[in-house]
């Protein structure tokens, strides 16, 4: 995939309307429906405020949570979780429409920018396409949610020709939602058919850290990989493997590797399907020249629980009735010496239960040693960007990315379509 793309400085948008694809997916309390991280608003805020600097208009769109466009299929999938169909009214299903309504997100950008933001009652209905008309450079306005829209997740031309209609002839299209540009729907792909298509500066970090560790690394190239299933990490391991001088693994996926290597791994985490797999990616690794390092001991626990009895063991020699939840001491060191010379790294995983302190040691040891190195770090959304966050090292990382799948994705070297689509320089 070509990561040379063209940003929002590499086109005149001074008087034009912009159609901008933010991710403003972010977590909301259930009962007030207030947000409680605001994170990905506030990462949007250097391309709406460099478009509006510029005498653009910003027509800005995205999704927040899963809303079902149909009561029909809504009310077949509530059946199917074994609620009462007889309970299943329109009227409950409108209240699930308007939970995730774009309201709070519109107030909260609104705050931050200091500037009002429009919010439309629909995505392409007549109350959008009249603002979107009316809208003037250095004004801002959010469309409703894009996936009240039964079109949007199956990127259907009609509904992308009209979201791309309303910035008019001369408009614009700027993708700055990672965590959405692994998905062909009709805002991250199909508007792109429609409107000359470039990145914003949240894509074009992304674009320049993981494409860039990809293409063309600092070397020595580390990639440290944890979570809790192989399935997960195939297509990542198998293409680190073409790039990377040493491939770290700790995590739930480790114990797979141990059973595949002739281990005991007690109740720990297994996928037994995957036991071949494991060798494979072992075997490949010694004819390609790749350090592949899995743990050498692992603290085991008699319960999957904050406050579980504990112990360290040799890795692949864990007794019934126990299970791994983090990576032992000789395994920390072992790990963060691997890192210390190195020129980039990539984390994606973390290396045990970081949730409880207790199984946090590994994880917290890794992004510590991560912290002190002179390394590019890069760290791959998800779990193990919330790892960094909550024991408090984001800011040492050099690059954290704002996409879970999406970064996966990147790093297994798939097409990501919301980025494919966008011009190249």
């Amino acid at each position: 995939m070509n990561y040379n793309k063209k940003t929002v400085k590499d086109i005149d948008v001074k008087g034009k309307k912009v159609l901008l694809r933010c991710d403003f997916n972010v977590p909301q309390d259930k009962t007030t429906g207030a947000i409680t991280d605001d994170k990905r608003i506030r990462a949007a805020l250097p391309t709406i405020q460099y478009l509006l600097d510029q005498g653009a208009a910003v027509i800005a769109c995205s999704h927040l949570g899963k809303p079902e466009p149909s009561f029909e299929k809504w009310a077949k999938k509530q059946a199917e979780k074994g609620k009462d169909p007889a309970s299943l009214t329109r009227e409950k299903w409108e209240k699930t429409l308007e939970a995730l309504c774009m309201e709070p997100v519109a107030k909260r950008l609104s705050e931050l920018l200091g500037r009002e933001v429009i919010l439309a009652g629909d995505v392409v209905g007549p109350d959008a396409s009249a603002k979107a008309a009316a809208l003037q450079p250095g004004q801002i306005m959010l469309l409703q949610n894009t996936r009240f829209e039964k079109g949007e997740t199956k990127n259907d031309p009609e509904l992308a020709k009209a979201m791309a209609g309303l910035a008019g002839a001369d408009g614009v299209y700027v993708s700055d939602a990672f965590g959405a540009v692994h998905r062909a729907h009709a805002s991250t792909a199909g508007v792109a058919a429609h409107l000359p298509a470039v990145s914003g500066f949240l894509i074009q970090k992304e674009l320049e850290f993981i494409g860039g560790a990809l293409a063309d690394p600092k070397r020595p190239l580390v990639a440290i990989l944890g979570g809790a299933k192989v399935s997960s990490k195939i297509g990542v391991i198998n293409n680190l493997l073409e790039v990377a001088d040493t491939i770290i693994i700790g995590g739930g996926m480790s114990y797979t590797f141990a059973k595949a290597q002739g281990g005991t791994v007690g109740d720990s985490l297994l996928e037994a399907d995957w036991l071949d797999y494991c060798n494979e990616m072992v075997a490949k690794a010694k004819a390609k020249g790749v350090k592949l390092l899995l743990p050498v001991d692992t603290v085991i626990a008699d319960r999957f629980d904050a406050g579980a009895d504990s112990q360290v063991v040799k890795n692949g020699r864990i007794p019934d009735g126990w299970q791994g939840l983090d990576i032992g001491p000789e395994t920390v060191k072992l790990y963060c010496e691997a890192v210390q010379d190195a020129g980039t790294v990539i984390w994606n995983g973390p290396m045990g239960v970081f949730e409880f302190e207790k199984f946090a040691v590994g994880t917290k040891a890794v992004a510590e040693a991560l912290s002190r190195t002179s390394a590019i770090t890069i760290i791959g959304g998800g779990d193990s960007a919330a790892a960094v966050q909550q024991l408090g090292y984001a800011d040492k990382m050099t690059h954290i990315s704002t996409g879970g799948g999406a970064s996966l994705e990147f790093m297994e070297g798939k097409e990501l379509p919301g980025v494919a689509c966008l011009l190249d320089r």
